[in-house]
């Protein structure tokens, strides 16, 4: 993954924390979670923020002028499933979806916090007023110092400019619609005293109620546009059949022309072997999860925070083998390790139960990591995934291992697993990670079978 460190570039702006940006499409994205976002936004200095999604990238291939602005722009945010995709297409991930209609709630909650001014530009005639009374009931004791329609009232520039100016707004807020709001900020900016502008799209129509956003489960399932489509298909078909099929097609193009081919048949694969283990292994695994709902009381599958490629941290996911109780525990146990180094494991490890020294005697617990591999944040191959503490004790050449993507399967897991210590880990590791071996890979997948049928280091 390709990180540069942020710097604030607009002139008269001040340096602010550093931010990890990822670059998408030719298109540098902040990738950091929203609290961090929001620190980035209210950091010493003046910049725009814009958001990026699907149709919005789709906008700029054919407006030079939006695009111009998206370059200019100090932050640009990362939003919609879209672009998770267009990110996963090139071997990266993001870290949150920093859609600006959660967003700028949680920000609107921090301006009100440090008495922050805020003005509203845009919507039809009385919808910034409507947007503005409904943020104000959410958020108490926020400061709105000005409203103004996108319409008649910004048609005056000159006099829209006046008036945000007076109103000694530290935060203006426009919702024109894209490109409208981008060009506006960027043409204007200079010109403007509040020190952050948003660009926020229909936000305003959603506080003031014309239109109904998704219900939270649609919106958990990543299904928002096709709430979208179903409310307005006349407006949105165009938008978001025809839209999102361009804009994948454009980054499948991207990608590979910035990923080594390696890189491409490697994820061709990790998705292809995992689909087919999901079709074959569905019905093993909801018997083995009703098998542990039997056993021991508490949740079938164990999420559990892991360390991924280039130190980015993911929700890992396993048939829980261990009672409930067990991470409770963990601390207690860690002087009986059977094995050498850093990594904790034991062979007569009192938390793991019946059912679960079957599954990890065949490694069956690890079936759930199929969904990380086709969400991207694992491969088939590649290093085990390691806690977070454990990367903390890591002497520093360990770190190299985090070169590569972490896998269900690699050098260490054909070779002993758990019997193999942390330093000869390591080692293979790193030279897993220099390899870059599709042969190798489908060897290392070959002797996973006889691996998993030995049983040996699984405990």
């Amino acid at each position: 993954m390709q990180y540069q460190s942020f710097e604030a570039f607009s002139q008269g702006s001040q340096p602010i924390s550093p931010l990890t940006r990822i670059r998408v499409m030719d298109r540098e994205l902040v990738n950091t979670g929203p609290a961090s976002a929001i620190e980035a936004i209210l950091a010493p200095g003046r910049r725009c923020v814009f958001f990026l999604n699907a149709h919005c990238a789709n906008i700029a291939v054919r407006d030079p002028q939006y695009a111009a602005a998206l370059a200019r722009a100090e932050l640009v945010l990362p939003d919609g499933i879209g672009i998770k995709l267009a990110t996963q297409m090139t071997g990266q991930n993001l870290v949150a979806n920093l859609n600006g209609t959660d967003l700028v709630p949680a920000l609107m909650r921090r301006a009100a916090q440090e008495g922050l001014g805020v003005y509203m530009l845009g919507g039809k005639p009385g919808t910034a007023e409507a947007a503005a009374l409904d943020i104000c009931t959410k958020v108490p004791g926020l400061r709105i110092v000005g409203t103004r329609d996108g319409y008649a009232g910004a048609k005056n520039k000159m006099a829209a400019i006046r008036d945000i100016n007076r109103s000694g707004a530290d935060i203006l807020l426009v919702a024109m619609g894209v490109p409208m709001q981008e060009n506006w900020i960027d043409a204007n900016f200079a010109a403007l005293t509040p020190r952050i502008a948003l660009a926020v799209g229909g936000l305003f129509d959603f506080w003031a109620g014309n239109v109904r956003r998704a219900p939270k489960p649609v919106r958990a399932a990543k299904l928002e546009w096709a709430w979208r489509l179903a409310m307005e298909p006349r407006r949105m078909a165009k938008r978001y059949l025809i839209g999102n099929v361009t804009f994948l097609g454009r980054a499948a193009k991207s990608a590979h022309q910035t990923l080594d081919r390696f890189a491409v048949v490697k994820r061709v694969m990790d998705i292809t072997l995992s689909a087919a283990a999901l079709a074959v292994l569905g019905p093993l695994l909801l018997l083995l999860m009703l098998a542990i709902k039997l056993e021991s009381r508490g949740p079938a599958l164990f999420k559990q925070v892991r360390v991924g490629q280039n130190g980015d941290r993911f929700t890992l996911y396993k048939l829980r083998s261990m009672y409930s109780d067990a991470e409770a525990r963990r601390a207690d146990l860690l002087s009986t390790s059977d094995r050498n180094g850093i990594c904790f494991k034991s062979k007569q490890d009192p938390r793991v139960t019946r059912i679960g020294r079957v599954m990890r005697r065949y490694s069956l617990d690890e079936l759930p990591q199929i969904f990380n591999v086709l969400r991207g944040e694992m491969s088939v191959v590649g290093p085990r995934p390691a806690l977070p503490e454990e990367v903390a004790a890591y002497p520093a050449h360990a770190l190299g291992r985090l070169a590569a993507k972490p896998g269900l399967t690699g050098l260490w897991q054909v070779s002993g697993r758990a019997d193999i210590g942390f330093e000869q880990m390591v080692d293979m590791d790193l030279a897993y990670s220099k390899s870059k071996s599709l042969l190798l890979d489908v060897l290392l997948i070959s002797l996973t079978f006889r691996a998993i049928w030995s049983g040996r280091g699984a405990y």
